[in-house]
């Protein structure tokens, strides 16, 4: 099943590349090299994809890549709570040293922690990394219905309710002096699914910026994040998926500079019933947030960028718009249930004619 999921996910990420790679050609004519690229498997459970436009030597290119592929396989490693990995104390370590001593973690860990916590406060809880105990109650019903479909289930209320009990985010006590962490409630979980990729793949940009690489895309998991600007100054058509239809794009953007990330329905579910359950957890429900089929956002930090994809997609509009209005720098395409669309005035601009 792993397997025909991550051969899914080549064949959905190769049609994305296929816009980015053949548009601009079309566009510009001047374009000399062939683009470059490097795939990958090992990264959170999906296909990864180093793209260059840039006209730096093959050596150039795999050097950067290796130093990129380096940052997500240590991050990767770091926010897996589902192995532990030797020589790492871990999200899974965490989660299952829930109650105990506090533990010494990585400092790049403690960062990662600590933004998670600013992101809580900024969203109003809707990005909240202590709702592990509720997530997983989904996870494995999701993963029951894909093993056994006839016997698939939802979580009953009385297991959401209990589990609510341990999502508190003062649960997760952080030593920045000591360099400690420590989940205080035996049966409080983190998961990172709503930030890590994002977070992870805003590092790898950074340092692929720091040595200087330009005219770069990074496509983790769906997760578009683009360094620079085409060759001429221009930026990328990038398709964004129509959620009645993900075969197809309700809208191309041209993007430079910037990330990209999109949260939807379609992306991983399950069905009971002939209901569809998706994986996007409403934190006053505890059932799938029902505002919207899909929320886009465009802003230059791939962390921040995933982050509000799902906060957003559990908001009310009126309220992910008054969010997104006090960050700046944020646009926003939100597609509802039944097809309706409202995108920020900046994201309007971005949409390729």
């Amino acid at each position: 099943m792993k397997l025909f999921k991550l051969l899914l996910s080549l064949i959905v990420i190769l049609g994305l590349l296929a816009i980015l790679a053949g548009c601009p050609k079309i566009a510009d004519t001047a374009v000399s090299a062939e683009p470059k690229g490097m795939v990958y498997f090992n990264f959170f459970d999906t296909v990864s994809y180093i793209y260059s436009y840039a006209e730096d030597t093959q050596e150039d290119f795999e050097a950067r890549c290796k130093g990129a592929s380096d940052i997500l396989q240590e991050y990767h490693k770091l926010f897996d709570i589902y192995y532990e990995h030797t020589g790492v104390v871990n999200l899974r370590t965490l989660n299952l040293n829930a109650g105990g001593e506090a533990m010494k973690v990585d400092e790049k860990l403690i960062d990662f922690l600590l933004y998670a916590k600013q992101l809580y406060d900024l969203t109003g809880g809707e990005m909240n990394i202590m709702m592990g105990s509720v997530l997983s109650l989904w996870h494995d019903c999701r993963e029951q219905a894909g093993n056994d479909p006839a016997n698939a289930h939802i979580p009953t209320e009385d297991e959401l309710k209990e589990a609510r009990l341990h999502t508190d985010i003062s649960l997760l006590e952080i030593d920045e002096e000591n360099g400690t962490v420590r989940i205080s409630d035996p049966d409080a979980a983190i998961d990172v699914g709503a930030l890590g990729k994002g977070y992870a793949t805003e590092q790898a940009a950074q340092y692929l910026r720091s040595v200087g690489a330009e005219s770069y895309v990074l496509n983790i998991g769906g997760n578009i994040r683009i360094i620079g600007h085409k060759t001429d100054g221009g930026g990328w058509a990038t398709g964004i998926k129509n959620p009645k239809n993900p075969e197809t794009y309700v809208k191309t953007l041209t993007l430079a500079d910037t990330s990209c990330v999109t949260s939807g329905d379609y992306e991983r579910y399950f069905t009971v019933d002939g209901q569809k359950y998706h994986h996007i957890i409403d934190k006053d429900t505890l059932m799938p947030a029902a505002y919207f089929s899909a929320v886009c956002i465009i802003t230059p930090d791939s962390g921040l960028a995933d982050a509000l994809s799902t906060a957003l997609f559990a908001m009310r509009y009126e309220d992910g718009l008054e969010l997104v209005q006090k960050l700046g720098n944020v646009e926003v395409l939100w597609i509802t249930t039944d097809g309706t669309e409202y995108s920020t005035p900046g994201f309007d601009n971005l949409v390729k004619s």
